[in-house]
């Protein structure tokens, strides 16, 4: 399978700190590919490669703009984690309430 046939899902898009540190860039502010590659220590060409896992996943998306591209996060796919923690939140509350029980009945 050729590199440019590859579809990153949201979780495996997320699964790299520095993708995480770009998400975190972009939910601030758009932000053009040089504003972002000086917030890492990794080369150009590294950040590129990162970016373009986060654009298969969606998570991002690039619009030219002059002689550069700007990069925009798509925060709505991030629900995709959120919805699948959100079982875990409920599996939690549902373990310390039953622990409050137990601890509250002796």
């Amino acid at each position: 399978m050729t590199e440019a046939a590859i579809k990153y899902d949201v979780f495996q898009a997320i699964a790299d700190p520095t993708r995480r540190s770009v998400l975190q860039l972009l939910a601030a502010s758009d932000r053009p590919i040089s504003n972002i590659t000086e917030h890492f220590t990794i080369s150009r060409t590294a950040v590129v490669k990162h970016l373009k896992i986060l654009e298969q996943a969606e998570l991002i998306s690039a619009q030219k703009k002059g002689r550069e591209k700007i990069y925009t996060l798509h925060s709505e796919r991030l629900k995709e984690i959120e919805d699948w923690l959100q079982y875990f939140h409920l599996f939690w509350d549902n373990k310390l309430a039953q622990l409050k029980s137990m601890v509250e009945d002796h």
